[in-house]
């Protein structure tokens, strides 16, 4: 078992490797530019979007839940561990700059983010069951004139995605939900499992309706929740903010001006960062694997364009909010670098919670614990759904839908009670292996996602104007 780890470990490090985060913010770069900087412009507007009272209804269009809700659900598959282990693993390898890395993949993110979710929406199907049926397989499925070359594509992502939806969004959530619980609260595994399962069998079971519901609730709750405790830390080390942001922005492109060294160490530590900064804020947000698509199509909307704009705000508050605050708490708290009892550096979910207790004491432990349990719970019902149209594009057909909720939700207690290291690096390599053939479908498809981007413009400007004319008339 050993050797298959080791075996499993050299893939991981290979897939994600310089050639797939050349790919994966190239082909953010590329459309960025090729869509004329638009998702960046038109972000005020798709914030705007997200936060009206219009979102949260479903009288605009057809769908299965409103668009306010497809964001959540699949927020509740982004927003998760990753936000509180992802980055301070991110600092703790690559080194403070890493933060600005996953800043600038997000900005990127945004277009990729949006692109992959305008495309779910104009290519999605309506089942037998009347529901919408959509993501990078259907994509790939209706828009390319080679059926059988998107279709083979279709499948491979599919593929995937249930095999990734299985771990990393599943099993690796439920182990550090189970392992959080038992180090803050003493509570047996096998204890947390069983709460675990139930509560998701019972949720899963209702599908997108019930998924979003909870999640309309939770993602919320939980990010305000994290952000507000995130700002206590903060604040309480504004004597130590200037130099936590010197080091952040210092290490991202000199790490000389830092702590000096030779020209390979400066070459290493800045390549480090790029890549643990990069590759770690693409496993938060999912900007380009492709996921999040999944979820954008149940959405109720007259204009794919538009709740492409909706669901593009996911990386932003992904990354840009919720992974910041983590990475500015640790960076302004003086903890990185720092050991445990035992000699061993801080890193992971240790490094986050030494920095909560710098200014809440053992409260910022139990914050911490309590966010990781509610953002890995909720990635687990973001997730389930993600698989669930992957299994049924893969069978063309929703009746085994039933099983797959079953079997998805009883895996929860396997992954809360089981060590699971190779299960991460597995999981670490199908969402590689997901995001290769979406990342083509839209290097691909470029010139249909600007063409539907320029046709929603003067749409886009219209609705601008009434909304700057309604305001001034109160």
């Amino acid at each position: 078992m050993e050797r298959v780890n080791e075996i499993v470990g050299a893939i991981d490090s290979f897939v994600w490797g310089p050639v797939m985060l050349v790919l994966l913010v190239g082909t953010g770069i590329f459309l960025t530019v090729r869509l004329k900087f638009l998702p960046w412009r038109n972000l005020g507007y798709a914030l705007h979007s997200v936060l009206s009272k219009e979102a949260r209804t479903k009288k605009r269009g057809t769908g299965d839940v409103s668009p306010f809700s497809a964001l959540m659900t699949a927020l509740a598959a982004t927003i998760g561990t990753g936000n509180i282990i992802g980055v301070a693993t991110a600092m703790f390898s690559g080194g403070p700059g890493a933060l600005v890395w996953m800043w600038i993949s997000a900005c990127f993110g945004l277009t990729s983010k949006f692109s992959e979710c305008m495309l779910a929406i104009k290519y999605r199907e309506v089942n037998e069951k009347g529901e919408m049926s959509g993501g990078p397989m259907y994509t790939m499925k209706n828009a390319f004139k080679n059926k059988t070359f998107g279709k083979t594509m279709g499948f491979l992502f599919a593929l995937f995605s249930v095999l990734a939806s299985f771990g990393i969004g599943n099993m690796t959530q439920a182990n550090s939900i189970a392992g959080s619980v038992t180090e803050a609260f003493n509570i047996p595994a096998w204890i947390t499992g069983i709460i675990l399962t139930v509560l998701a069998l019972v949720i899963i079971l209702g599908g997108i309706t019930s998924i979003s519901k909870v999640s309309s609730v939770v993602v919320p709750g939980m990010a305000i929740f994290y952000v507000i405790a995130g700002l206590i830390v903060i604040i309480g080390n504004w004597q130590n903010i200037p130099h936590g942001l010197y080091m952040i922005f210092g290490m991202a492109f000199n790490p000389k001006a830092i702590g000096g060294g030779v020209l390979g160490t400066i070459t290493v530590s800045v390549m480090n960062s790029i890549r643990y900064g990069v590759a770690r804020g693409v496993f938060s947000n999912e900007a380009g694997l492709g996921s999040a698509a999944i979820t954008a199509a149940a959405a109720t909307t007259d204009d794919p364009v538009r709740q492409g704009y909706i669901n593009m705000t996911g990386t932003f508050f992904d990354t840009i909010v919720v992974c910041s605050i983590t990475g500015i708490a640790i960076a302004a708290s003086g903890v990185l670098g720092t050991t445990n009892a035992a000699g061993e550096p801080l890193q992971g979910v240790q490094l986050t919670i030494a920095a909560f207790e710098s200014i809440l004491g053992p409260v910022g432990k139990y914050l911490v614990t309590i966010g990781i349990i509610l953002f890995a719970f909720s990635t687990i019902l973001g997730w389930e759904y993600h698989g669930e149209k992957a299994f049924e594009y893969l069978f063309q057909n929703h009746k085994y839908n039933i099983v797959y909720r079953v079997v998805f939700s009883l895996v929860v207690y396997i992954g809360a009670t089981q060590t699971l290291d190779l299960v991460w690096n597995i999981s670490d390599i199908m969402n590689a292996l997901m995001a290769i053939p979406n990342l083509i479908c839209m290097l691909l498809l470029h010139n249909t996602i600007a063409k539907e981007v320029d046709r929603f413009q003067p749409i886009l400007e219209k609705e601008r104007k009434a909304y700057k004319a309604a305001k001034k008339s109160n």
